[in-house]
């Protein structure tokens, strides 16, 4: 009972169970029945979090992890805030309710589930709305939800048509009725309930409700004047609120990286703190230095348990040392990938024209995993293509029809058994046209209607969720049968000689990506009841007479080798009895609250049988601008491409040499249902083939021990073609032992093929296949991209999601990590932003352990000549100060604005991504260099004051500096070193990086002569007064800074020259490969250290292979 009242009145949880019933305008179906009135959740929406996720460590100090958590709490608090204002503008917005047949005015928030709420044209509908009529009398409204999904086009809802009459504010109060359906849940596209209408003196009418009749919190009214629609969700239980509330979250490999560096700090911090204890302990077996003369201990000292004291002391020296532990880089690293992300968004050269957009980020925690990506996988249409359909010819039972001509195939019998010459029949001319007329979801906008009729078709424009669609009914028009839209329950076409016809339309079996096709079931004026079904020829050929099939099978497979999407057209008539049974059965699976989708599959499927086919059309998508030339560059950056789309084999083939996924001389691999041959040995087959293809792949990359790594190598190119019935077959093979071992074999192929296509694919499918390959050995860093509500799986499976802003709507783009307009714009995201994102946060992390171990060595050192007495080598001051102040604003201008190589070099030369693979700056090798460099400076630091201090008397008037002067020198020369050693690794210089390099060093001074120039009357103590000022007195101090820098920063210097040495020599040497030899060793057999001769020898033989070929293209 507790977890229903949960489930009913909380607002955001998702899983909820049964239905919820609505009492419309809150009025009970009789007068006889007691009204309770219900609780639902109100309209009120609340986005704010007032929460502060604070970094943790398992060794903190106070200050600085209070500065973190303050900037944390800041940064948050004023995101929250501007949320909070936000809520409030729509809290307080002003909507009209119908109340006792007049309109009342009250703000959004007042929206109870039941009222009756009237939106007009250009308003956004305040939740989420049943639509029960609207100004027009057909009862239709055109609505959009660019804030919803990004969709731009008009989607038509309709209202019951027993409640489209109700167009005034006393009709629509007369109405009686209750609404069933489900609980709240955030699926845009789903919804399932059904209406009940009480009428005096008659039975209750029910009618079905789906997401045609559902208008959604966010949309917009378009096009249309008024509507009147019941609250049935609202709050936070709109759909609008339930899709906010976030996905998982995705962790980078710099985070891994970091959590391992951090354990070894912390080991650092505990053997620090170990040897310390230890020592103290030793030192004071000695009486004397136990307890001296001058420092007697108490009785209450004396009686403490020794383990106890031990465990203190532990405690005192890990407080002493935590410094080390970077506490403040984590508000830095969030800080730089928060700032950073909008460089991506404010980048002009990924905007849009078109459209009118730029990139997006939805995700900035990823932004450094940009430049680690290994493997891409992208949809086809709409990614690599335009998604922008022009129709290009079709065939009727054979006869191919171009340019409103028909043409002559001319087959031969070498071509198989078809002979067709001449035109199809005239009525099957005719009855394939209707059907691209009739069997869509096409509207038209615009035009003006003249007694039902639309004139002026100059400005129609037809609107529909698919290009597909539009270009067919635009083709149909071209051959002489138009499109003229919709009156009422009717579709009108005008026909070859001009004669309107009109089309009742009964039912729309609509398309889903698992049937792959959709169907109208109309009559016509003559009474007779047609079916049309359009759809994939693989899910239309095993539902029509098979005599039919192979005379437009050929068509299919000459227009798919052409790179065109080919859909093929079924008809089937229906008697009257049919009919009848068909609508009763959809009639009762439309009221079904329960696995109504399952119902309504299941009647689909029965219906669409024994269907006649008629033929089939052929549509054009042209590649998008610069695909090729972007995958090229991605290839050529050592990321393996992989094509997944649910398209023909022959058409996605002919797209991959197009984008230039496949080379002339890449041998192709097909494990395809052509290659497997008879139905009864098809896993027998595949076990074959996948043998072959492994001991073929073997002979040519024999030895490849260890890990898989990218390459760019001079052997032979191989590609592989699967399709989805085979890819069911590797991923779900029967229970026998030999079909064990598919999914091992079939991914060591994949591997070392240069790109994959598959091709058929479900949705469920491509996500398996990235899936599949992340969770291969070394774990590469994927990186999926699509356009369309299909590639939403694979979108968030891999561990980077990128969407295109298509015109399949934009549920890719809402569920991506990034969002771009083109794919082009994919090659400027990684090869430039990725890289430099990549560089700036390694750097950031390193240099923070660096600077860390340069802080806390010295003050480890100095335990060693004060007796272990836990005294501090530093002011409190500067240990609060030093990673929040002095050192803190350096770093994050160069994480965010350094370029060591400039974007265009970055852009046009891909292959200096291999350079940063796998996570290189932040692999052990590089860790190790920096703590090396670390330790070196921080002995520096010390021991060279030390030495300074063996004469103490450092004036000329024989005054001797203290211990307290001996920390500020070490702690000068570290605040100028660490600041100086980003100043040598920084190669982009802007005036921001000089502002706070120089600043930071000036107010370093500033503040020690401010700090201990007065008289603080706050300190108990006032140790450091006039101690910096008096220090800068001394030309020794001022010699021994200086050299000590110079010092500690003579090996990165040294570095610096010789780099630049070596870089000259090899500027020297000519060496220009059209093709990268790999900078990794062991890449698929080929190593770092192959003859250069040979390697040049090998390529131009390859080019020589090459140009004759393309002679012939």
């Amino acid at each position: 009972m507790f977890r229903w009242s949960i489930n009913r009145f909380c607002a955001g949880e998702e899983k909820r169970v049964g239905t919820r019933t609505v009492f419309v305008g809150h009025r009970p179906v009789s007068e006889t029945d007691a009204y309770v009135e219900q609780k639902f959740c109100d309209n009120r929406i609340v986005s704010s979090k007032v929460i502060v996720d604070t970094p943790t460590s398992p060794v903190t100090s106070g200050l600085p992890l209070f500065f973190v958590i303050i900037v944390t709490a800041i940064k948050q608090g004023y995101e929250d805030w501007l949320r909070h204002r936000a809520d409030k503008e729509v809290n307080k917005s002003s909507v009209f309710i119908v109340e006792n047949a007049k309109q009342v005015k009250k703000h959004s928030e007042k929206i109870k589930v039941g009222d009756i709420v009237e939106v007009k044209a250009d308003e956004t509908f305040p939740c989420d709305l049943i639509f029960l009529a609207s100004s027009n009398d057909d009862g239709i409204c055109y609505v959009t939800t660019a804030s919803l999904d990004g969709e731009s086009n008009f989607k038509t809802h309709y209202a019951v048509r027993d409640t489209t009459g109700l167009q005034t504010d006393d009709d629509i109060d007369s109405l009686t009725a209750t609404i069933e359906c489900e609980q709240p849940q955030p699926d845009l596209y789903k919804f399932v309930g059904r209406i009940n209408i009480y009428r005096s003196n008659q039975e209750p009418v029910a009618r079905s409700l789906g997401p045609e009749n559902l208008l959604l919190k966010g949309s917009t009214l378009k096009n249309t004047k008024k509507i009147y629609g019941v609250a049935v969700y609202t709050g936070m239980e709109t759909k609008m609120a339930l899709n906010y509330q976030g996905k998982s979250q995705k962790r980078s490999a710099v985070e891994k990286s970091i959590n391992a560096f951090l354990v070894v700090y912390l080991c650092i911090l505990v053997s620090k703190a170990t040897v310390c204890t230890t020592l103290k302990y030793i030192w004071q077996s000695n009486p004397f230095n136990d307890e001296p003369w001058y420092n007697q201990k108490t009785i209450k000292e004396r009686e403490t348990f020794k383990i106890l004291r031990m465990f203190t002391d532990f405690l005192s020296f890990m407080v002493l040392f935590n410094f080390i532990i970077p506490v403040s880089m984590y508000v830095t690293v969030e800080m730089q990938k928060f700032l950073g992300s909008f460089f991506i968004a404010w980048d002009k050269e990924m905007y849009d024209e078109e459209i009118k957009e730029g990139a997006l980020v939805n995700t900035s925690d990823l932004n450094e995993e940009l430049g680690q990506v290994e493997y891409v996988f992208t949809d086809k249409t709409g990614t690599l293509t335009e998604n922008s359909m022009k129709f290009i010819e079709c065939c009727i039972d054979g006869h191919k029809y171009k340019d409103g001509i028909s043409e002559v195939d001319g087959f031969s019998h070498t071509d198989g058994p078809l002979r067709y010459y001449g035109k199809a029949e005239k009525c099957r001319e005719e009855l394939f046209l209707r059907a691209l007329c009739l069997c869509h979801t096409v509207q038209i906008k615009g035009g003006d209607n003249v007694d039902g009729l639309r004139v002026n078709q100059e400005c129609w424009t037809y609107i529909s969720s698919s290009p597909d669609e539009i270009a067919l009914v635009k083709g149909a028009k071209k051959y002489g049968f138009t499109f003229l839209g919709h009156e009422a329950d009717y579709m009108k076409v005008q026909n070859q000689k001009n004669e309107i016809e009109k089309y009742q339309l009964l039912h729309v079996l609509n398309f889903d990506p698992v049937r792959r096709r959709m169907s109208v079931i109309v009559k016509t004026s003559t009474g007779k009841f047609l079916l049309f079904c359009k759809g994939a020829d693989s899910s239309i050929f095993p539902r029509v007479q098979q005599d039919e099939i192979q005379q437009t099978k050929v068509h299919v497979e000459r227009n798919a080798m052409d790179g065109y999407r080919t859909l093929c057209v079924a008809f089937k008539e229906l008697t009257q009895e049919d009919y009848k049974k068909i609508n009763d059965q959809l009639s009762e699976a439309k009221m079904a609250l329960q696995d109504r989708e399952e119902k309504m599959a299941r009647i689909f499927d029965d219906t669409e049988a024994d269907m006649h086919l008629i033929g089939a059309t052929a549509v054009e998508d042209r590649l998008q601008e610069h695909a090729a030339e972007t995958i090229e560059a991605l290839q050529t950056a050592g990321m393996k491409v992989w094509v997944l789309t649910g398209d023909k084999m022959e058409t996605a083939k002919s797209t991959c040499y197009a984008s230039r996924l496949f080379q002339t001389n890449t041998e192709l691999l097909e494990l395809t249902t052509k290659t497997m041959g008879d139905s009864d040995r098809k896993e027998e087959r595949l076990h074959e083939l996948l043998l072959e293809y492994h001991k073929k792949l073997l002979q040519d990359f024999p030895k490849n021990s260890g890990k898989l790594k990218r390459s760019w190598t001079v052997s032979q190119e191989y590609g592989l073609i699967i399709d989805g019935s085979t890819l069911s077959l590797i991923l779900n093979p029967s229970q026998d032992s030999s079909s064990s071992n598919y999914k091992s074999i079939f991914l060591q192929i994949c591997l070392k093929c240069t790109s994959v296509l598959c091709c058929r694919m479900a949705p469920l499918q491509k996500a398996q296949i990235v899936r599949m390959v992340k969770n291969t050995k070394g774990n590469p860093i994927t990186l999926s991209i699509g356009d369309g509500a299909n590639d939403v799986s694979m979108i968030l499976e891999a561990h980077v999601g990128i969407g295109i802003k298509g015109k399949e709507g934009r549920q890719a783009a809402r569920n991506s990590d990034y969002a771009v307009p083109k794919f082009k714009h994919l090659r400027k995201l990684l090869l430039a932003h990725g890289h430099l994102y990549y560089v700036r946060i390694a750097h950031l992390v390193q240099y923070f352990f660096y600077k860390n171990l340069c802080f806390i060595l010295p003050q480890f050192l100095y335990q060693f000549f004060c007796g272990f007495s836990q005294q501090p080598l530093y002011d409190a001051a500067y240990l609060t100060m030093y990673n929040i102040c002095f050192t803190s604003l350096p770093i994050l201008a160069y994480s965010l604005l350094e370029q060591h190589i400039n974007i265009e070099t970055l852009t046009s030369d891909p292959r200096l991504y291999m350079k940063i693979s796998d996570n290189a700056m932040l692999q052990w090798k590089p860790f190790l260099y920096w703590t090396f460099l670390g330790s070196f400076e921080g002995l520096v630091f010390f021991f060279g004051v030390y030495f300074l201090f063996q004469n103490s008397s450092l004036e000329h008037n024989g005054k001797v500096f203290g211990n307290w002067t001996f920390g500020t020198i070490v702690f000068t020369v570290l605040v100028f070193t660490v600041t100086l050693k980003l100043a040598l690794d920084t190669r982009f210089w802007t005036w921001m990086n000089h502002f706070v390099i120089w600043g930071s060093l000036a107010f370093y001074v500033f503040f020690s002569f401010f700090w201990g120039g007065i008289i603080w009357p706050f300190l108990k103590q006032q140790r450091m007064y006039f101690v910096f000022a008096h220090m800068v007195t001394s030309v020794s101090t001022w010699l021994a800074i200086v050299l000590l820098i110079f010092i500690s920063l003579s090996p990165e210097i040294l570095l610096v020259v010789f780099k630049n040495a070596k870089r000259k020599n090899h500027q020297t040497v000519p060496f220009n490969l059209p093709m990268l030899l790999s900078y990794k060793r062991m890449e698929n057999g080929y190593t770092s250290e192959m003859k250069l001769q040979d390697a040049v020898t090998n390529l131009t033989q390859r080019c020589h292979l090459r140009i004759p070929q393309m002679q012939q293209l």
